[in-house]
């Protein structure tokens, strides 16, 4: 279970739940995964993204999947993954993290889909808290995660 942040590239003459709505409706969940392919200007945005993050946050690992790339954060605070399809991504983190550590790595996340946003043109939700990645604050994301681990743990441990 992770907590989900979603970024977009938004359609022509359309909103963020629109473009959503239209890449939902043909969504099959008994369908095979597309392979990935992505036009040159998308392999550059992720390249940039790629650059980007390593410089202004540190070191990532990342991989190349037939149906993604991603990269995932590596050391403190905490592990932020990033999937990169060409029009949408996708950022999780998992439900283990309270306190101020929630804090740091939701500021991490953020931080992750501000560059996506810059460096790709998409669009950053979360609709965990229901904000913009590009506005949004972090505390009140952390907060969400924050409590929502510590349900998991008293729960489901």
């Amino acid at each position: 279970m992770t907590y989900d942040i979603v970024l977009v590239r938004v359609q022509p003459g359309l909103t963020l739940q629109e473009t959503l709505d239209r890449l939902n409706a043909g969504f099959d969940p008994d369908a095979d995964l597309p392979l990935l392919r992505l036009t040159d200007a998308q392999w550059n945005e992720w390249d940039r993204i790629l650059r980007r993050v390593s410089r202004d946050i540190g070191t990532v690992e990342s991989e190349e999947y037939l149906y993604s790339l991603t990269l995932d954060t590596v050391g403190p605070p905490g592990r932020v993954h990033l999937s990169y399809y060409g029009d949408t991504a996708h950022i999780e983190v998992t439900y283990r993290y309270s306190g101020p550590a929630a804090l740091e790595v939701m500021e991490l996340a953020y931080r992750i889909a501000r560059i996506v946003e810059d460096e790709s043109g998409l669009t950053g939700h979360d609709f965990e808290v229901d904000q913009p990645t590009r506005t949004g604050d972090p505390a009140k994301a952390a907060a969400r995660l924050s409590r929502v681990s510590d349900w998991a743990q008293h729960h489901l441990s």
